[in-house]
């Protein structure tokens, strides 16, 4: 039984030492962080709007479209990586499924692409 318990402890004292460690740089980012704010640490970055107005400001619809699609592209891509992983392994049919899914992923960006979905303005 204590021969199960000794392949295990390599993987304890990584987990202890990373807890360390992670408590350690936590502590001395908090300790030598400067804690003045000022108007340019406070000013809206991301969105263009002021973070402390009314939440129910109007918001322009293109950033919840150009986030879908970067969802759904991006969901996407990511089966393409255990089929890349694999792909010595699969029989012939598995690598044309996944040649088709790419073609079909091509098309629809091509698509979103021509309708103006990208488009800024």
């Amino acid at each position: 039984m204590n021969i199960i318990y000794i392949e295990y402890f390599p993987i304890f004292i990584f987990l202890i030492f990373s807890i360390i460690l992670a408590f350690i740089l936590y502590g001395l980012s908090y300790l030598l962080a400067t804690h003045l704010p000022d108007t340019e640490k406070l000013t809206a970055y991301e969105c263009g709007f002021d973070p402390f107005e009314d939440a129910r400001n109007t918001f322009d619809v293109r950033f919840y479209l150009v986030a879908i699609l970067f969802i759904i592209f991006d969901l996407e891509v990511t089966f393409l990586f255990p089929w890349a992983v694999s792909l010595g392994q699969l029989p012939i049919l598995g690598f044309w499924t996944m040649t088709d899914f790419i073609l079909e992923l091509v098309i629809g960006f091509f698509y979103i692409w021509k309708i103006g979905a990208l488009e800024w303005e």
